[in-house]
């Protein structure tokens, strides 16, 4: 800005612009004020005393209000409001009936045997005006009694809960602040452990407005790190009461993101998706609530399925992305978001690491052997990413062969040169010349690495014959052993490469895959990245920390190995998620083992029938009570049954019919498939929920645009 306006001040004088001259009786210019007043907590406030009651699995708890499990028969509006408008004019004409008489005096006989006569007469004790009092009290008593019987009668108490409450809870004041006791906003946990100085710069920092709901999430994670013994009293009270709301920050200083999307509470951790279609598939209890996801839910796995354009990146991948970024700036969650370059994951400012495989300006690179010192271990995971999807499409077959190929290149190469292979080296390994392959030999031997001779004979002995997969694992090198990748996956040391063992840490990745010109690569990259991580979680060793791999493409990825890796991911507080245009994009064999692993279902809408067949059965059927209603219109032959028939005709608007009911219980599927591929509407999805407690919510059908 200086310098902007250092150089506006020398233009201006270099070719200076006349000014027309003030009129005299020109006032100065007012003042501008100094900096702008702070606002105020009341909106933090607000967002922190609303209650989040106990609610079903994936109900938006934010000021959730529960409903009956059941649907209360309810009539007809029309009939309901023309019976009490009758029930009225009833009212109205017995009143004006029993005040002219037209009913004789009998209704005054409770009066006069409780009345004394003395109060009655206008020359009585009580006088003119106490005896119309008396009089007129006995009327309204009696007005009272008719209201009351005609009310029960026309249900005026439902017409009042169905069209007149929901229009006054729109505009109800505001809630009063809740007893001292039970304010969130006092940090009465830090006071009842002693760090009453922090509870109140805390207090104060939320009422000034200086408070956000990361911060809230943050220090709140930090005090369970307190009361755990992770940190000590001293220190965390140290720090609030030097940086008050913006103590125990996360590594990169950030307190938010950039943008938000979509509608997020870090007090139960959820993000809204959509709201539950008032449906009659819907249970009643779901019906209009919001649909939310949070890391209760999502350590169970998510599959989402839909051509493109259904909504996957955009109603799914994004939110839950953007949820488990705050997550991790509160130190709850570490989270790496997989897909291809411009696919809308998110900004870069959003994540603490970035890396763009194929793009000269990346910063980071990919640790091809993620951060791992065992060569087994660094030839299972290569193996999984390079020939996975070539394995038998067994749930029980894996690629050991490829791992025993590998692991007897890589030992030998790591113990001569301190590091994993590069790419075109380890590409000259796998092709057999007998250059590399000697340099390696004499390496081991001047080394005195007896014992590894035997691993590199064996693989020489291997070498053409029937079965060998080394050549096909060359060949899948060779698709990384490209000029567009001749920067990344370096070993020497020299680049920034980015391992899946940071995931101890509550860090934000995004890796961009190029999906232009090479697809197969970007295939290869993602099984990659999914066997890292599968890895990566079951070793750490603070599971505190809710892990999560997001796929936005996970075409060519779902393997034996990959299904098995998922189904451990729940036990080691981790999930994925994993999008898909289509379940052909799977193995037939490995289908119905990937919607098992997965506890989060999602069908979007555009599935074709024989996706919607997967779903429907994982889904299976329930029981359900049908009714067949038979209906026969009542002819009436005299006058009088005529104009019943009319007045029938006229409340309820239907012509009198003589009705025979009968009900059956019957099994049927939840969603068939030909409802999954045929009746879920634009912009939604039907899905089905379970948390890591086993919890299960049905298929529900959900609005992914509200």
């Amino acid at each position: 800005m200086d310098g902007d306006g250092t150089r506006d001040a020398r233009h201006a004088q270099a070719n200076p612009v006349p000014h027309p001259a003030a009129p005299p009786s020109a006032s100065p210019p007012p003042p501008m004020p100094a900096t702008p007043p702070r606002p105020d907590g009341s909106a933090f406030l607000a967002w922190l005393r609303t209650p989040r009651p106990e609610a079903a699995p994936g109900v938006w708890r934010f000021g959730h209000r529960p409903r009956p499990d059941q649907q209360p028969e309810q009539l007809p509006a029309r009939q309901l409001l023309t019976g009490a408008l009758i029930a009225f004019l009833v009212g109205w004409l017995v009143w004006s009936l029993l005040q002219n008489g037209y009913l004789g005096t009998w209704w005054w006989i409770p009066f006069d045997l409780i009345v004394p006569d003395s109060w009655r007469g206008g020359d009585s004790q009580i006088g003119e005006t106490g005896t119309v009092f008396v009089y007129q009290g006995y009327q309204v008593l009696v007005a009272l009694a008719i209201l009351v019987a005609v009310s029960r009668l026309g249900r005026w108490g439902e017409v009042w809960r169905r069209f007149v409450t929901p229009r006054l809870s729109r505009s109800r004041p505001q809630e009063a602040a809740p007893a001292p006791a039970e304010d969130p906003a006092r940090w009465n946990q830090l006071r009842a452990a002693g760090a009453s100085d922090a509870a109140d710069r805390l207090a104060g920092d939320a009422h000034a407005g200086l408070m956000r709901d990361v911060d809230h999430a943050r220090l709140t994670r930090a005090w369970q790190g307190v009361r755990s013994g992770r940190h000590s009293l001293a220190t965390f009270t140290g720090a609030v009461l030097k940086d008050g709301a913006a103590a125990c920050l996360h590594p990169s200083g950030e307190r938010d993101l950039p943008a938000r999307l979509a509608r997020h509470d870090l007090v139960t951790g959820q993000v809204r998706l959509g709201t539950t279609a008032d449906h009659p598939r819907n249970p009643y209890a779901y019906r209009g609530t919001g649909l939310a996801l949070g890391p209760d839910l999502l350590g169970t796995s998510l599959l989402a399925v839909g051509p493109a354009g259904s909504g996957k990146t955009g109603a799914v991948v994004r939110p839950l992305a953007e949820s488990l970024c705050l997550h991790a700036l509160a130190g709850r969650a570490a989270v790496v978001v997989v897909g291809a370059a411009g696919a809308g994951l998110g900004p870069a400012d959003a994540y603490d690491v970035v890396v763009r495989v194929a793009h000269p300006d990346s910063v980071h690179d990919l640790d091809l052997y993620g951060g791992t010192t065992d060569p087994d271990e660094a030839a299972a995971i290569l193996a999984e990413a390079l020939v996975g999807d070539l394995a038998d499409a067994h749930p029980g077959s894996d690629s050991r062969r490829s791992t025993t190929v590998l692991a007897q290149l890589l030992g030998p190469f790591r113990a001569v040169h301190g590091r994993f292979p590069a790419v075109p080296e380890l590409r000259r390994l796998l092709d057999g010349s007998p250059g590399p392959l000697s340099e390696l030999r004499v390496a081991l031997q001047d080394s005195g690495h007896d014992s590894l001779l035997r691993e590199l004979d064996a693989r020489e002995r291997q070498l053409g014959r029937p079965g060998d997969v080394g050549g096909v694992l060359a060949d899948r090198v060779a698709l990384l052993d490209r000029p567009a990748f001749a920067g990344f996956f370096d070993t020497s040391g020299q680049s920034r490469p980015f391992s899946l063992r940071a995931l101890d840490h509550p860090v934000r990745v995004r890796i961009d895959l190029p999906e232009r010109g090479h697809a197969d690569a970007s295939r290869i990259l993602a099984r990659l990245v999914l066997a890292q991580f599968t890895a990566s979680v079951a070793a750490r060793e603070d599971r505190s920390l809710f892990a999560c791999l997001i796929l936005d493409d996970a075409t060519g990825v779902v393997t034996p190995e990959a299904v098995r890796g998922i189904q451990r991911l729940r036990s080691a507080h981790a999930g994925a998620v994993l999008t898909l245009r289509t379940l052909d994009d799977v193995p037939r064999p490995l289908r119905s083992p990937l919607l098992g692993a997965t506890g989060c279902r999602v069908a979007l809408s555009g599935l074709t029938p024989w996706d919607g067949q997967d779903f429907a059965e994982v889904w299976g059927k329930e029981w359900t009570e049908t009714r067949d209603v038979t209906d026969r219109q009542i002819i009436a032959e005299t006058p009088a049954g005529k104009a019943v028939h009319m007045l029938r005709r006229v409340i309820t608007g239907k012509a009198p019919t003589a009705r025979a009911v009968t009900v059956r219980q019957v099994e049927r599927e939840r969603w068939s498939a030909s409802e999954l591929a045929h009746a879920v509407p634009p912009g939604h999805a039907v899905l089905s929920l379970t948390t890591v407690q086993g919890e299960h919510a049905p298929p529900l059908l959900v609005d992914l645009r509200d």
